[in-house]
């Protein structure tokens, strides 16, 4: 596969990703904000950019700039606006090798941005949207894309978007409370209460939400399950039947970062949620500027900023 395809599939993979993690973390801190007036709106706030990359922030900021940063602002580059109208440059680049409903639900999505109608909508409704659309391209991805190397590609993409973007909102949700409501609003922002409430036979606990989002296996929104499948997308991409060692330096990152996970207690993990989650943060960029320099010839890879990075 040429690298410049190879990269496009990748990146829409993650952008599309980031838009909507970006819409779920939102999604948890604006009702957060609305349900509880005793909350420090502007230390939230300020938190919040810090953890979605943002800097040089102004000293006193409200809800409302954050939204306008955080998803309306198409020149913003950490905004949903922006990673859905780059998701749909990636996928022109990669035209050719796009199935006509996937590049179509990617384009139908960015002409929302680009006429004006995504900036009309307000929360939560605006959150609601990004989710819809996010699933239905990742469907239309399932059910059109054959299983090559574009797909693996695609895959990887979003499978390192979502260990990056779930680590942030356990971030979020350590930093900004220690109430298991609030936990329990990041659990419903994956996705993840019922499931959990299954897993854990009703018994909630920051201690439980925060090792159900990190460690459970089963669960396709964790940061282990991301991780393993990221490692299984890199393993048929080399298909080089080395019997000893890697020679990718993005699956050595990304497994030993999950053997950590797996195999240190749980109290080690949690003792220091937000450093944790930067450092996994860390190794995401780290594993896609591996990738970048594997797989995609004379390109530099694209980043942003975690929380406490300069």
């Amino acid at each position: 596969m040429l690298s410049r395809i190879a990269e496009s599939m990748f990146w829409i993979g993650r952008y599309v990703e980031r838009a909507e993690d970006t819409a779920r973390i939102l999604d948890v801190q604006t009702q957060m904000i609305l349900e509880d007036a005793t909350l420090d709106q502007d230390e939230i706030c300020h938190g919040l950019l810090s953890i979605m990359g943002v800097e040089d922030t102004p000293e006193h900021v409200d809800l409302s700039y954050v939204l306008n940063k955080l998803a309306y602002d198409p020149t913003s580059p950490v905004s949903i606006a922006a990673a859905i109208g780059a998701a749909r440059e990636s996928a022109r680049r990669a035209r050719e090798t796009l199935s006509v409903p996937l590049w179509e639900v990617i384009n139908t999505a960015n002409r929302d941005i680009v006429s004006g109608q995504f900036g009309a909508r307000r929360a939560p409704g605006v959150f609601q949207w990004v989710r819809e659309r996010a699933a239905l391209i990742n469907g239309t991805a399932d059910a059109t894309m054959t299983r090559d190397e574009g797909w693996q590609f695609l895959m990887l993409g979003r499978c390192v978007e979502r260990a990056d973007m779930t680590s942030r909102l356990v971030a979020t949700a350590s930093i900004t409370s220690s109430t298991t409501a609030q936990w329990t609003n990041t659990l419903r922002a994956c996705g993840a209460y019922e499931a959990f409430l299954r897993t854990y036979r009703g018994q909630e606990t920051e201690r439980a939400a925060a090792e159900f989002l990190l460690l459970d296996r089963l669960f396709p929104r964790s940061v282990v399950f991301s991780l393993n499948r990221a490692e299984v997308c890199l393993d048929n991409l080399e298909n080089s039947g080395q019997r000893a060692g890697f020679q990718n330096d993005a699956q050595r990152l990304l497994g030993r970062t999950r053997a950590e996970l797996e195999y240190r207690s749980l109290s080690d993990v949690v003792a220091d949620l937000p450093s944790e989650m930067e450092r996994l943060q860390r190794t995401c960029a780290l594993a896609t500027e591996a990738v970048t320099r594997r797989f995609f010839a004379g390109s530099e890879a694209m980043s942003w900023l975690g929380m406490g990075s300069n």
